[in-house]
């Protein structure tokens, strides 16, 4: 079984497919400007991911993903958007919830996940048990 990618890795191929869906394209200069990186670093870990086959890396080209860059793209993305939507359920600041994930997002099994993903629809569809969650909450303030 390959070992699975390196947190690195991962964020490299998240922005990679977030540009790609945003803009129709990702180049070198764009993921380093996104990333806070320099354009060295970025053309280092393409090649690197062009050579574990996760995308297609010409120099000076557009960055295309391979099945394989897409698959885990798609993976880490669906992970994103489950965090997003349990932590929105919560009530948590945009901007807390987008640190907190960054910070947790590599770390959680996939067990994990989908039983956050059960729970969130959960939520959403007891919304009661969802306000009475949030009344009860240690530092809550009267309604």
């Amino acid at each position: 079984m390959p070992a699975a990618p390196s947190q690195s890795t991962e964020d490299y191929l998240e922005r990679i497919h977030e540009l790609i869906e945003e803009k129709g394209y990702a180049r070198v200069v764009d993921i380093a400007e996104s990333l806070d990186v320099t354009q060295a670093s970025v053309t280092v870990m393409v090649q690197k991911l062009g050579d574990l086959g996760y995308l297609d890396y010409e120099k000076y080209r557009e960055l295309r993903l391979t099945a394989k860059g897409r698959k885990v793209a798609r993976r880490i993305q669906c992970r994103h958007l489950t965090l997003a939507r349990f932590f929105s359920l919560l009530g948590l600041a945009p901007e807390t919830q987008q640190l907190d994930i960054e910070g947790i997002e590599h770390h959680l099994s996939p067990a994990t996940l989908e039983c956050l993903e059960d729970l969130s629809e959960f939520l959403e569809k007891n919304p009661a048990v969802l306000e009475r969650f949030k009344r009860a909450r240690r530092g809550a303030k009267p309604l």
